[in-house]
């Protein structure tokens, strides 16, 4: 089946995610008529979904989009690119692939962050494409807005909407509003590849102690992460050093 003429019932999951992103999408704008956005695609449930989503939403909403997804093979990552290719071509999906290789002592979050985001821009630039979408959850915000603070002593995160190179790009990140167990049950509502996605990084010691700091208090107060991603649209600067 072509998923790009696919329409999935919006029922339990699938409504609260597919509305949930949309709320973040309208709230800061990421989305307009006659936008090339490029949907940065690494394989894990998180992009797929991001995928997934976005093409629910052209077969949906009134707004003339389109989508190229974009894959950075790397050296380092455990993922299976066939899998994930033949997936794109079955759905009738427009994708490109790059290469990035990075020397195997030189490896880390940082670096690797780094130079696959410069890939995505060089690819944005190459393929017309005036939008980025990243993967990142509300999960993944909150950790990276705290382990800032702790490790760096700065208050600093990754914004849901960011516009660089003077407006030529716009990096969004439509999953902002939606905790990571979501993404995770909306997931197995779909027949998603399985890329044997495995990211040797991916438990690095300081996000998983902040990640491990959050979940312990999300169990006795469950508006925690949301009240965390809402502070940094509410600074208070006169009580601030």
């Amino acid at each position: 089946m072509d998923i790009l003429a696919e329409r999935v019932e919006l029922i339990g999951i699938a409504r609260h995610v597919y509305k949930t992103m949309g709320h973040a999408m309208a709230d800061y704008g990421m989305l307009k008529d006659k936008d090339r956005v490029l949907v940065a695609v690494s394989g894990g449930l998180d992009s797929l979904s991001l995928l997934k989503l976005f093409v629910m939403r052209k077969a949906r909403i009134p707004i003339d989009f389109e989508i190229v997804a974009c894959f950075v093979d790397t050296n380092f990552i455990k993922v299976d690119k066939n899998i994930l290719i033949n997936y794109f071509d079955a759905n009738g999906i427009e994708y490109t692939v790059k290469e990035m290789t990075i020397p195997k002592e030189e490896v880390n979050c940082f670096w690797c962050s780094w130079s696959r985001r410069k890939i995505l821009f060089e690819t944005a630039r190459e393929y017309k494409c005036n939008k980025l979408a990243l993967g990142h959850n509300l999960d993944d915000i909150n950790e990276t807005t705290l382990m800032n603070m702790f490790f760096n002593g700065e208050i600093t995160t990754m914004p849901p909407k960011v516009e660089l190179f003077k407006g030529a790009l716009t990096v969004i990140r439509p999953l902002c509003y939606i905790e990571k167990s979501k993404i995770e049950e909306f997931s197995r509502q779909f027949d998603f590849p399985d890329t044997q996605y495995k990211c040797p990084y991916g438990q690095e010691s300081q996000r998983q102690a902040v990640k491990e700091i959050i979940e312990k208090l999300y169990e006795k107060y469950p508006f925690i992460k949301t009240n965390i991603f809402r502070s940094l649209k509410r600074i208070r600067k006169d009580y601030l050093v």
